[in-house]
């Protein structure tokens, strides 16, 4: 196959300002309208950037545009945000995962309100010693909200330069060649733009899937689409498989008919957060008489039908759902919270459906 690519003539290469000036252009015609995003050629506020970016790493637009919006309306300045307790933050970011990134956004907010007076840095070197702040975000902050011609590598954007350059080395490894790649295309003029240009490219255009090259600005010019291997392109290594993880989440409920809840150590999975507490989760199955020694009061344990299936990045969990009534309510360890207000803790995805399961099968 190599050697098939090799016979075909050069390809002339133009100029990376022609390549801006087409796609910048094509923005303008074509730009998504998103919630923290400014029109084309507007500056764009350093706070919606920064907290749309968090609120991005590993999740979708679709997904994030009504916590973005939830956000912004109850904290609208960066300040606000600092100011709120990190529980109110935790619920309001319930179900966007990652849980980490919510800590950290609360931290890093504390951090620009305190000694920068709310006032965000506009250079990557001191945006990536802010909590939650990798090379990534630090890019994007830097060329969106303050016109820096930083390079921005997000998912969309490396497909899109492993596509123009067809790079057919393997990612993770090949995300210093594309970064390199792409900083030889970054404009000093409009780079916020560009950015969100080759963002809006890759998620519509130069998909990961039946990529619509007939729509593409930079068609002409696209290695893999000349070569015919635009769809095959970034190279991926094959993902090991998720192990199983098992475990056992005691559905606990005292005389009035609240349940009981803990918090997760805040270093860790799902640091922070609120849980029906559980067993560790293991690779093994457990059989309750072994579980009894992590339940969290002493009483008869029934055990609900069903299981609880979730999946984490690294892991398939699933979890087996008991219910019993505490004997002695004021001896357990944790938070007592109605039923009527579990919907105001910071319960993760993963616990969110403990409860559904257990309120659809314990009574």
């Amino acid at each position: 196959m190599a050697a098939f690519y090799a016979i075909l003539p050069a390809m002339p290469h133009p100029s990376p300002s022609a390549l801006s000036e087409r796609i910048l252009a094509w923005y303008d015609r074509n730009a998504r309208v998103l919630p923290w995003r400014s029109p084309p050629g507007r500056s764009a506020d350093p706070y919606h950037v920064w907290l749309s970016e968090i609120m991005l790493q590993q999740t979708t637009v679709v997904a994030v545009a009504p916590y973005f919006r939830a956000f912004i309306e109850r904290w609208p300045t960066v300040k606000d945000l600092a100011a709120a307790p990190l529980d109110d933050i935790l619920v309001a970011w319930a179900g966007l995962g990652y849980y980490a990134r919510a800590r950290n956004l609360h931290k890093c907010a504390q951090l620009v309100a305190e000694w920068r007076d709310g006032v965000f840095p506009d250079d990557e070197d001191s945006l990536r010693t802010l909590p939650g702040i990798g090379d990534y975000t630090a890019a994007a902050i830097a060329a969106i909200a303050h016109g820096r011609p930083a390079v921005v590598m997000d998912g969309n954007i490396e497909r899109v330069i492993a596509r123009m350059f067809a790079v057919t080395d393997p990612l993770p490894a090949a995300k210093p060649k594309l970064k390199a790649l792409a900083g030889t295309l970054t404009p000093p003029l409009r780079p916020g733009d560009y950015a969100q240009a080759l963002m809006d490219l890759g998620a519509t255009v130069c998909t990961p899937r039946q990529p619509a090259c007939v729509l593409c600005p930079w068609r002409e010019d696209c290695q893999a689409s000349r070569l015919g291997i635009a769809e095959s392109l970034p190279a991926k290594l094959a993902k090991p498989e998720r192990p199983t993880r098992r475990g056992i989440a005691f559905w606990t409920l005292r005389k009035d008919g609240a349940v009981l809840l803990r918090r997760r150590p805040e270093n860790g999975l799902l640091g922070g957060m609120m849980e029906i507490p559980s067993t560790p989760w293991r690779a093994e199955s457990w059989d309750l008489a072994e579980a009894l020694a992590a339940a969290p009061v002493a009483t008869e344990w029934r055990s609900l039908p069903g299981m609880v299936l979730h999946s984490f990045t690294h892991f398939h969990l699933e979890l087996l759902v008991v219910a019993g009534k505490a004997r002695t309510p004021e001896l357990a360890r944790g938070l007592w919270c109605s039923l009527d207000g579990l919907g105001g803790q910071a319960l993760p995805t993963v616990m969110r459906k403990v409860v559904r399961h257990a309120l659809a099968k314990a009574y």
